[in-house]
């Protein structure tokens, strides 16, 4: 199991330390991490100003409320649409081309089943 990433508080304070003139091998055993990773963020801080972590790559998952919205009514004017079809049209409507499990991942997660009776 991979082990947890530091949180910035943790970041703040070892690299206060740091700066108070704390030995990074002192510091990082005191932090349980390794000296390099003192090193990393110290690097990071140098550079960038900033000692917190990296934003993740990549797009975010799942579906703003506007686009919740989209969908929703894309649904509603569709209701006998397979998949692949929900797929075109949102396609079209927005620009945005999804695949088939992401539509289908999408509906799932606002409730919108296939199933037309109870």
């Amino acid at each position: 199991m991979k082990r947890p990433h530091a949180s910035d508080d943790v970041r703040e304070r070892a690299l206060a330390a740091v700066d108070e003139g704390h030995p990074v091998a002192e510091v990082a055993t005191f932090f349980q991490n390794d000296p390099s990773t003192i090193y990393r963020w110290l690097r990071r801080r140098r550079r960038t100003g900033l000692a917190t972590r990296r934003a993740h790559p990549g797009r975010p998952r799942g579906l703003r409320p506007e686009q919740e919205a989209a969908l929703r009514a894309l649904v509603d004017g569709r209701s006998d649409a397979i998949l692949a079809e929900l797929c075109q049209a949102w396609a079209a409507q927005t620009g945005q081309r999804v695949s088939v499990p992401t539509m289908h991942r999408w509906l799932r997660a606002l409730g919108i089943t296939r199933k037309k009776r109870r």
